[in-house]
């Protein structure tokens, strides 16, 4: 650790952003951060930084809801840890979170000195959750099933499923995506196999049922 390292801060918020930064410096510093206000601009990092060794990650921020943000970087870049830096402090969250790959979960309340051993803890190959709250509990089996299903899906279809759960249209996708229609309505036709259900609806309800996306708009139930 120290002047080799690399980490990319992911939060829509400046005052939290510097307060990462001084708690990574504050053991690291020498260590070499970069910011990210987004999902797109962390992809765009991600795509030009090869030797990122961490990601601390809000679940709340353009481009990002709940775990998607999540899922689609475990499995566009699965060598990299990401930890989640979050205000919410539900163990259910907290495990879920954990199960879906993160290599640590940091309550934005912690304390400076506390986040910065956590972030040491990862870095040196370990995990860390908060040691005072109980992560003990298993997820039903229907629940477990569909977050291993979600697992599965590549980097574009988290993407897609994403974007069908803002209600855009497949030909919106596409120019977001900069494919083509076709290739949108074969990535939703795998995403339904993949999560074993019928519609596009069914879909994003599933997924928003476990945090995975933004909740189905009302009367969508």
């Amino acid at each position: 650790m120290g002047s080799e390292t690399t980490i990319v801060v992911a939060d829509d918020h400046p005052l939290f952003r510097g307060a990462l930064r001084g708690a990574v410096t504050a053991i690291m510093p020498g260590a070499r951060i970069i910011e990210a206000s987004g999902l797109e601009p962390l992809t765009a990092i991600l795509d030009r930084e090869p030797e990122v060794d961490l990601v601390l990650l809000d679940l709340t921020m353009p481009g990002v809801q709940g775990f998607s943000g999540l899922i689609y970087l475990r499995a566009q870049h699965p060598a990299i840890p990401v930890v989640i830096v979050s205000a919410n402090e539900d163990p259910v969250v907290i495990r879920r979170a954990l199960d879906f790959g993160a290599a640590g979960f940091i309550p934005k309340s912690l304390e400076v000195d506390r986040i910065g051993e956590a972030i040491g803890q990862v870095l040196a190959g370990g995990n860390w959750s908060p040691p005072d709250i109980e992560l003990t509990t298993s997820e039903d089996k229907e629940t477990a099933d569909l977050m291993r299903r979600l697992a599965t899906l590549t980097p574009q279809q988290v993407r897609v499923l994403m974007m069908l759960s803002e209600g855009l249209l497949n030909k919106q996708i596409a120019y977001e995506l900069g494919v083509s229609e076709a290739t949108v309505k074969a990535h939703v036709s795998a995403i339904l196999q993949k999560l074993g259900v019928e519609s596009r609806t069914q879909a994003v309800i599933a997924s928003s049922r476990i945090g995975a996306t933004l909740k189905p708009p009302a009367g969508v139930e």
